[in-house]
């Protein structure tokens, strides 16, 4: 009989072993801060088909809090009223009373319970391997209009993606990491800036190019975005529609008359986009067939509650909960302006953006509707 005993390795290869424990103990217990953050999916998958994380691109609508220490840039809102319906009231700098559709969407899809900015000073490496937010509020498909509100543009988005993937695969390595990448999936929103503060707004645009033009501008900068999220890894990416801006409060007040009715022209606009929007969509995922790129459609059901508030369980469709209601957004919702008494009864939170209740409301509505064209 023998006896086969595991001999040490040589004392030269201490610290190579030591090196590897490290490692396999640290993705060991990364592995259970992931498992213990999850929370309880409201979406139901197809079987065999997982979501490990979630990454969204866009503006103030899914930013949440990557402005915040941006000083080039008056769209912030790391200050009350904003979040007073948030962790204990806490501002955070989303752009509204509580959660924003990051946060909404990968709750339903039970990986956390908000998407962290991924700027955010405190960000950590836990969160990670489940996603994180690269939106920066007043940014948009035209680089100008990142360029006017000091928002940090589409391309310096991509560039923070392609600084988180390095960071990523320093923690769990490139396998897992690229198929992380394929196996999430990718958030766009997007274009209700360039319509209605680029184009519309500071009339820059409108001295170059007919709504057409522009549009088709925006277009081409979308679908160069959406190539490079593919070839960085990216196999599921969601693009939500440009909103009906024209029917927002601000745009009411500034454009929209005594009566404060919904701007026709950039509504129309906003149609003209979305239905370009679409139709390339089509085209790419042609071109990229191991690919699933769906359009979503958040302009119908938002303009839908806009207006008829009602139906929805709302009172107030055309001014926000801030201030007045009817133009501030911004600095100019401030602790120095009141609230309304129930914000549960208003369709926005400020001169722009929804409230939670609203925004939960699409999100759901919208994931349900399109989430078996990206699984």
């Amino acid at each position: 009989m023998f006896l086969f005993m595991k001999l040490p390795p040589p004392p030269s290869s201490y610290s190579l072993m030591a090196s590897i424990y490290a490692s396999l103990f640290l993705r060991f217990i990364l592995l259970l801060v992931l498992v213990s953050n999850k929370t309880m999916a409201l979406l139901k998958l197809p079987e065999n088909v997982s979501v490990p994380a979630v990454f969204v691109f866009g503006d103030s609508i899914v930013d949440t809090g990557n402005n915040n220490n941006n000083m080039e840039t008056s769209a912030r809102c790391n200050f009350p009223p904003y979040g007073k319906d948030l962790r204990g009231g806490i501002p955070t700098g989303r752009f509204s009373n509580g959660k924003v559709p990051s946060d909404l969407i990968v709750e339903e899809f039970g990986i956390k319970e908000f998407l962290p900015a991924y700027l955010d000073p405190n960000l950590q490496s836990s969160e990670l391997a489940t996603g994180v937010c690269f939106a920066s509020g007043g940014a948009g498909y035209d680089p100008l209009t990142s360029q006017l509100a000091g928002a940090i543009p589409l391309s310096g988005q991509v560039d923070m993606f392609k600084e988180y993937i390095v960071k990523l695969q320093g923690l769990i390595g490139k396998d897992r990491t690229t198929f992380i990448l394929a196996n999430s999936v990718f958030f766009v929103v997007l274009g209700a800036n360039d319509i209605s503060n680029t184009y519309f707004f500071s009339h820059i645009r409108q001295l170059q190019y007919d709504i057409p033009s522009y549009t088709d501008i925006m277009i081409n900068s979308a679908s160069t975005f959406l190539e490079e999220i593919y070839e960085l890894g990216g196999r599921r990416i969601g693009v939500f529609s440009a909103p009906s801006v024209g029917c927002v409060p601000f745009q009411r007040t500034m454009a929209g008359g005594i009566e404060r009715k919904c701007v026709e022209n950039y509504n129309n606009a906003i149609e003209l986009f979305n239905s370009k929007l679409s139709k390339q969509i089509d085209s790419l995922t042609h071109k990229f067939p191991n690919t699933r790129i769906a359009y979503m459609d958040v302009y119908t059901p938002l303009l839908n509650i806009i207006l008829n508030p009602q139906k929805y369980g709302y009172k107030v469709g055309d001014r926000g909960c801030c201030g007045t209601g009817k133009i501030e957004v911004t600095f100019t919702c401030n602790y120095l302006n009141p609230t309304c008494p129930n914000v549960l009864d208003y369709v926005f939170w400020d001169g722009f953006h929804p409230t939670e209740s609203v925004y939960r409301k699409i999100v759901v509505s919208v994931l349900n509707k399109y989430l078996y064209q990206l699984l």
